[in-house]
């Protein structure tokens, strides 16, 4: 699902329009100094974190991977516990990240721009795509076009602009946290709410954009210590072993987040029980999954800069397998050996479509300029 997003897909700014990182404060001219001189020696460009950028790559790995389990995972215990262990926090961590590069947001023009560039043109070209792909490639004649409902994954996009939008309250709130947690518990028992917009789901996922709203980086410095990666094994494998027991038992639906407690037919008082246990939980995970993410350059940390492209186009990639009826006609891949060959053509197709050249070819949908659509400020003009 995606992680700009330019909020999943950048760096310093991931899917879609992340603001850059805060960096250091410009440096003053001496008096007397030359100010050309000056800035050619104290201006450096700005660094990409190597580190932000493999976590961002590794989560859509994820992400696309856990995608092309779900055709083919039924009759596997095994297959079903891996995929509730990555829904836990795959998606928690690409939106923590995402949080985290967006904390800085406020609604000038030059934000508001690329808000609406990195996001919001990105939904609304996506969401028909997919919606004509499924007419005409899915067998629904008459599946509707609507910006309303969103389809597959489309719903961390329209997600991200109504959690950017609010940034401002969350820096400005005294315990923003516990308040955002408070929202996800009452919407996971309020059937009421409906799916537009897919506010079920942008509700109950809105701690972990908070969370990162407030962190800073000396707490991601936290989890990359040696201690952390070696807790991270024990936390894993306990997560693994909880979820065997547990795939049999507990429903999907509190992975994706996407209905409230009724819906799902359990007790109201499940949904806060749920929604904190849940939240916990990932932290965990996330936690986890930092700690292993490398800091330094990599091969794949330049393909973090395109994870908006994986995340957008690697569902028609799974979407298509399945209108072909690919896994149906190929029981083996349901089994052991299968399982492994979707994995890993899952993980190198979403790593081809992370490269920069497919970044460049999308970059008029996913990140466009538009600068027709917006007035010119007055220092333009």
């Amino acid at each position: 699902m995606f992680p700009a997003p330019s909020d999943i897909h950048r760096a310093t700014p991931p899917p879609a329009t992340a603001e850059p990182e805060p960096g250091p404060a410009a440096p003053v001219t001496p008096a007397g100094a030359s100010p050309d001189r000056t800035r050619t020696a104290a201006a450096p460009a700005k660094k990409r974190d190597a580190f932000f950028d493999n976590a961002k790559y590794l989560a859509i790995v994820l992400v696309a991977v856990a995608h092309a389990w779900e055709p083919v995972m039924d009759g596997s215990r095994t297959a079903r516990a891996l995929y509730m262990v990555v829904y836990t926090f795959h998606m928690p961590a690409f939106i923590i990240v995402s949080g985290y590069f967006s904390r800085s947001f406020d609604p000038t023009p030059a934000r508001v721009k690329r808000l609406v560039t990195g996001v919001v043109v990105p939904y609304v070209l996506f969401e028909t795509a997919y919606s004509l792909f499924r007419r005409y490639a899915g067998g629904e004649p008459d599946g509707p076009i609507s910006l309303l409902d969103p389809l597959f994954l489309t719903w961390f996009l329209i997600a991200l602009f109504i959690w950017r939008m609010t940034t401002p309250i969350w820096r400005n709130l005294r315990h923003p946290l516990p308040v955002a947690l408070t929202i996800a518990a009452l919407a996971s028992v309020c059937p009421s709410i409906g799916d537009d917009l897919d506010l079920q789901r942008v509700l109950q996922l809105l701690p972990f954009f908070v969370l990162g709203v407030v962190l800073k980086p000396e707490h991601f410095a936290l989890v990359r210590t040696r201690r952390m990666r070696l807790l991270a094994v024990p936390a894993f494998a306990g997560a693994l072993a909880f979820a065997y027991w547990a795939a049999p038992r507990m429903q999907l639906g509190w992975f994706y987040r996407s209905d409230s407690a009724q819906e799902m037919g359990a007790p109201w008082w499940s949904g806060v029980v749920m929604t904190l246990l849940m939240f916990g939980c990932a932290l965990v995970l996330t936690a986890a999954f930092l700690a292993w993410v490398p800091g330094r350059p990599t091969w794949f940390t330049a393909l973090g800069a395109g994870t908006i492209c994986g995340y957008l186009l690697h569902g028609f990639l799974i979407r298509g397998a399945e209108y072909v009826g690919l896994f149906d006609e190929n029981a083996w891949l349901s089994g052991p050996t299968g399982l492994v060959v979707v994995s890993v053509t899952a993980a190198v197709a979403v790593t081809l479509l992370c490269s920069p050249p497919v970044r460049r070819v999308m970059r008029f949908a996913t990140e466009p300029e538009m600068d027709w659509a917006f007035r010119r400020s007055p220092a333009k003009s």
